[in-house]
């Protein structure tokens, strides 16, 4: 085993053959949109992230329904067809599957990738000095919360669900082509904002794995860099606050520090959970313009949203 879940990695690797690393991972849930289509594809798209953000290839999956006895199998079609749709761009064969009654509608992969043991991104190694990039925007949570109350618009609606459908592929392989300029340790942590939030990946970076010899160190986050989709503020502003967003808050404690000057609304967004969020990096200065010019070639948003300190307290810092 070269990853478990000693530092709560993205997913597991293990080795297979020399030069060969064997990446596996496992997700799903309920519905968070209508469309039985687009939610196919969200749950695929979340699923194959954490194989991106280990530095992986994914090959292979087996999707896990859940689906009520009496529900109408039109509605499942849909969901399995969106979630091909979205395997199929990520050229991930589906090869089975298993399938139970639920009283709710559950859908999500179990993946496999590979990865060259000698370039898996963990989500452990951010050094001093390294600058911190994002890609993607945040506020999923939220937004999916004003849907289920009928107050989001048309817009925050669309924008929201085109990120939770992108595959994470175009932003590791952008990362990728950076390794191949600079070289394998140029890139120093990887990891994919999901259902913690933006804090709660951030803080797991932050921690490092001393026993393993790679040092805690202190993440300074702009929030006025931190890319946020349309109407996430608004949805935060109006109380569209999701129970994971609570339990992160409540979770991270004292881990966060906030600058006076950082609006409530622009806290409750680095809590928020994400689905299918973008990757967090933190990378040598050297190598940053090259990696933002990398993500803009191949179609990604990539930001600088912060910087890697030396460990103090609090080992997050949003200023």
């Amino acid at each position: 085993m070269l990853v478990g879940f000693s530092t709560n990695d993205d997913a597991g690797v293990y080795l297979l053959d020399k030069g060969i690393g064997l990446v596996q991972t496992v997700d799903f849930f309920t519905p968070i949109v209508d469309d039985p289509f687009t939610f196919g594809q969200i749950a695929a798209a979340n699923s194959l992230s954490d194989v991106y953000a280990m530095g992986g290839r994914p090959i292979s999956a087996l999707s896990l329904v859940g689906f009520p006895e009496k529900g109408d199998p039109a509605i499942l079609e849909q969901i399995i067809r969106g979630g091909l749709d979205k395997m199929n761009e990520a050229k991930c064969t589906v090869i089975g599957g298993h399938s139970i009654r639920n009283e709710d509608i559950q859908f999500g992969y179990s993946v496999s990738g590979i990865v060259n043991p000698l370039q898996i991104w963990r989500n452990v190694g951010a050094s001093t000095n390294d600058v911190l990039l994002f890609t993607k925007a945040l506020g999923t949570g939220v937004i999916s919360t004003a849907i289920k109350k009928d107050r989001a618009s048309a817009e925050s609606i669309g924008t929201a669900t085109a990120s939770m459908a992108q595959l994470n592929r175009a932003a590791a392989e952008a990362l990728h082509d950076v390794e191949a300029k600079f070289g394998a340790q140029i890139i120093h942590a990887v990891t994919d904002v999901t259902g913690f939030g933006f804090l709660g990946h951030a803080r797991e970076m932050a921690l490092g794995n001393p026993a393993a010899g790679t040092s805690a160190v202190t993440l300074e986050i702009d929030h006025r860099a931190v890319p946020l989709l349309p109407g996430a503020l608004q949805a935060a502003r109006d109380g569209m606050i999701p129970g994971g967003l609570k339990n992160n808050r409540d979770f991270l404690g004292d881990c966060v520090g906030f600058a006076s000057s950082v609006p409530e609304e622009n806290r409750a967004l680095l809590y928020d959970p994400q689905t299918s969020g973008g990757l967090l990096v933190a990378i040598a200065p050297e190598a940053v313009e090259a990696a933002l010019a990398n993500f803009a070639h191949h179609g990604v948003k990539g930001t600088r949203v912060g910087r890697v300190l030396a460990k103090s307290s609090p080992i997050l810092s949003v200023i």
